[in-house]
């Protein structure tokens, strides 16, 4: 009895099995599956991250690897960097570092 009513209030169209099967096909594609479509966007937005990531350190390496040139190659540029990086001198030399205060 009362399926009979509540027919009366449902569309035919949203009654049938094919709709009904698509909208649980469809729900599924949203919601249900690890290879969901908000999972797919998650993942998109994820790889796209990673990409820039990727290209910000290949442009690092490029970087570190001409730098890297040019200390084997010039013995000024490699005197040049361990006395600014490691703070090295000579024999008689005396180093003073100057610490600028703002």
């Amino acid at each position: 009895m009362i399926l009979k009513q509540a027919k009366k209030y449902i569309p035919r169209m949203i009654r049938s099995k094919y709709t009904i099967t698509f909208l649980i096909f469809y729900t599924w594609l949203f919601i249900g599956d690890h290879n969901s479509i908000l999972e797919r966007k998650s993942n998109e937005s994820t790889i796209e991250a990673l990409e820039k990531e990727k290209t910000y350190f290949l442009e690092k390496i490029e970087n570190d690897k001409k730098r890297i040139h040019e200390l084997k190659t010039n013995r000024k540029n490699l005197e040049k960097y361990a006395r600014e990086q490691y703070l090295m001198k000579k024999e008689n030399e005396d180093i003073f570092i100057v610490i600028e205060e703002d």
